[in-house]
C-alpha cells in the first residue's frame, strides 16, 4: 500500500491506498468532549504540526460493550469519551470533477454503534459508486442525548446531533481536499441515524450543510422538553444531584459513573420494555420544533428525500425464543415511544402474540411514520419510497427482512454475511448492486433512477415504491388496504 497525503484546515493527514480506494481513518472533526467540554456543544479541533497518521480508526463513543461479536467484527475497539472522529474513503483514480459526497450516520437507538463498524466499510461504495464516503461518530447515550440546557451554565442538549452538524461543517470546509464536492453532500443513515436525519432536516444550524437525504428505517422521533427534563432529573438523582444545585460534578465524575447512572435510571423507568430515553428533544436553542411538523412547514424545502423501511422490521426485536412482555404491555411501551395516547383500536386486528407485536412495531413505528414523513416532505421537494423485502429462507434470523438487514446490501459488504453462516449467492449480489447503484445515483443526480431500474417519485396518486427483492421492481401502493386502515386512525 502507498500512503496518501492531504492537507486539511487543521493540518496534514497521511492515509493509505488499496483496492482502488484511498482511505483516511480517525480524523478529528471536533475537540475531545471531555472535562469542562463534557455535556457541552462540540468545539473545533486543535490544529497540529507535521503529518498526522490517519490509518487507524479513532475510539468509539462510550456505550455498552458489544457482546455479540458482530458489531465490531470480533475486534475490541477502544471505547472513550474522546470519540469525535470521522473516516473518509475516496476513489483512487483521479476524477474529472469533484465527486458527490455521502455522509453516513450510524444507528443503534442513540446508545450504540460507530462509524468504524465493519459493515460500514466504504471501499465498494466509494469505488463502485464513484463517490467520496464519510462515516462519523457522535456522542451517544447520556453523553449525547441528555436534555441539560435548561440547567444553564453552558450545558447542552441534543449534543449528539450537534456532533453530527460539526462533522458536516468539517465536510463543508475540508472534503474538497479528498476529491469531494461540498455542494453535493447526501446524508444517509439507518434507524437512529435516520431519525437523526429527520432532526437535521428541522434544525436551523444544519441548514445548507447537505443537499440530499436518505432515511432508512426511521422517521421523526423526539421527546418533548418536559419529558427531556424529567429524564434528566431522574439521571441527576442517580448521581445525587438536583436541578439548581452545583453541576461541577458532571465534569469531574469518571465517565464510567455516568454510564452506570444512566443504566440504573433506564432500568428503574422501564425495566426491559422497549424504550428510548436518549433521543432528540425539543429544545429552543437547537431543535425548536418537532421534526415532522417543521418538515411539514418547509424546513427542508428543496432537499430531495429517499426514504423507506424493511418488510419485517419488528422481527429483530420480537422473536419466538425471547420471553417477551404481554401484547398489552408492549402496546403501552409503543404508545409511550410514539407519543400516542391509545393504540388499542388501531391494533385490534393484530394477533395478540409475539408475531403480532413484531407486526405492530413494523407497521406503526417504522412504516406508517415513514409514509407520513414522506407525505410532509413531498410538498417541498421530490421524494422516493422503497421497501426492502429480501430474505434468506430457512435462516434463523434473516428469513425475515428484519430491521438493519439492508445495510450490508447498501454498502455491498456481503462477505460479512459469513458471520451469520451464509455464503454470498448471485441473488444476494444482485440485490446489493441494485441498492448501491440507486443510492449512489441519488447522490450523483438527486434522483435514484438507474439505467436498468426506473424509479418514479412517490405521489399520493400512485405511491410508487421500489421493492428490493430477488427481482427488484416498482409496486404502486404496496399493502394499500392496510395503509388506508392505519391512516384512518392515525396521523404521525
Amino acid at each position: 500500500m502507498t500512503g496518501q497525503l492531504v492537507t486539511t484546515a487543521y493540518g496534514q493527514l497521511q492515509g493509505e491506498q488499496g483496492s482502488g480506494v484511498k482511505v483516511w481513518r480517525g480524523i478529528p472533526f471536533a475537540a475531545p468532549p471531555v472535562g469542562e467540554l463534557r455535556f457541552r456543544a462540540p468545539q473545533p479541533p486543535e490544529p497540529w504540526n507535521g503529518v498526522r497518521e490517519a490509518r487507524e480508526f479513532g475510539p468509539v463513543s462510550l456505550q455498552p460493550v458489544s457482546t455479540s461479536g458482530t458489531r465490531f467484527g470480533g475486534s475490541n475497539p477502544v471505547y472513550s469519551e474522546d470519540c469525535l472522529y470521522l473516516n473518509v474513503w475516496s476513489p483512487a483514480a483521479e476524477p474529472d470533477e469533484a465527486l458527490p459526497v455521502m455522509v453516513w450516520i450510524h444507528g443503534g437507538t442513540f446508545v450504540t454503534g460507530a462509524g468504524s463498524q465493519p459493515m460500514f466499510d466504504g471501499v465498494r461504495m466509494a469505488g463502485n459508486g464513484k463517490v467520496v464516503l464519510v462515516t462519523v461518530n457522535y456522542r451517544l447515550g447520556p453523553f449525547g442525548f441528555l436534555h441539560l440546557s435548561p440547567l444553564g451554565g453552558g450545558l447542552g442538549s441534543n449534543l449528539g446531533l450537534l456532533d453530527q452538524i460539526a462533522a458536516l461543517e468539517w465536510v463543508q470546509g475540508n472534503i474538497a481536499a479528498f476529491g469531494g464536492d461540498p455542494g453535493r453532500v447526501t446524508v444517509f443513515g439507518e434507524s437512529a441515524g435516520s431519525m437523526s436525519i429527520a432532526a437535521l432536516l428541522a434544525m436551523p444550524a444544519a441548514k445548507g450543510l447537505f443537499a440530499r437525504a436518505i432515511m432508512e428505517s426511521g422517521a421523526a422521533q423526539s421527546l418533548s422538553g418536559q419529558q427531556g427534563e424529567e429524564i434528566a432529573a431522574a439521571f441527576l438523582a442517580e448521581l445525587g444531584l438536583q436541578a439548581g444545585g452545583d453541576m461541577q460534578l458532571l465534569h469531574t465524575l469518571p465517565a464510567v459513573k455516568i454510564m452506570e447512572a444512566a443504566g440504573r435510571m433506564a432500568y428503574k423507568l422501564s425495566g426491559d420494555s422497549l424504550s428510548m430515553y436518549f433521543q432528540p428533544v425539543i429544545d429552543p436553542l437547537t431543535l425548536p420544533q418537532e421534526p415532522a411538523q417543521a418538515v411539514r412547514e418547509g424546513s427542508a424545502s428543496g432537499i430531495p428525500l429517499l426514504i423507506g423501511t424493511n418488510l419485517h422490521e419488528g422481527n429483530l426485536f420480537f422473536r419466538e425464543e425471547r420471553a417477551g412482555e404481554s401484547f398489552e404491555r408492549s402496546l403501552q411501551s409503543l404508545e409511550l415511544l410514539m407519543g400516542i395516547e391509545d393504540l388499542s383500536e388501531l391494533t385490534s386486528d393484530y394477533s395478540k402474540t409475539w408475531e403480532g407485536q413484531a407486526e405492530v412495531l413494523t407497521d406503526l413505528f417504522f412504516w406508517a411514520s415513514s409514509i407520513s414523513f414522506a407525505e410532509k416532505q413531498r410538498e417541498h421537494a421530490p421524494v422516493w419510497m422503497y421497501r426492502f423485502d429480501w430474505t434468506v429462507p430457512g435462516h434463523p434470523l434473516l428469513e425475515k427482512a428484519i430491521h438493519g438487514a439492508e445495510i450490508l446490501y447498501v454498502f455491498n459488504n456481503l462477505p460479512l454475511l459469513k458471520q451469520y453462516g451464509l455464503a454470498v449467492t448471485p441473488d444476494m449480489a444482485g440485490v446489493a448492486e441494485a441498492m448501491q447503484t440507486t443510492w449512489t445515483a441519488f447522490a450523483h443526480n438527486g434522483d435514484p433512477s438507474a439505467p436498468e431500474l426506473a424509479w418514479p417519485q412517490y405521489t399520493p396518486e400512485r405511491r410508487a415504491t421500489l421493492v428490493f427483492d430477488q427481482m427488484s421492481r416498482v409496486v404502486d401502493d404496496p399493502d394499500g388496504e392496510k395503509r388506508r386502515r392505519i391512516f384512518a386512525h392515525y396521523e404521525g
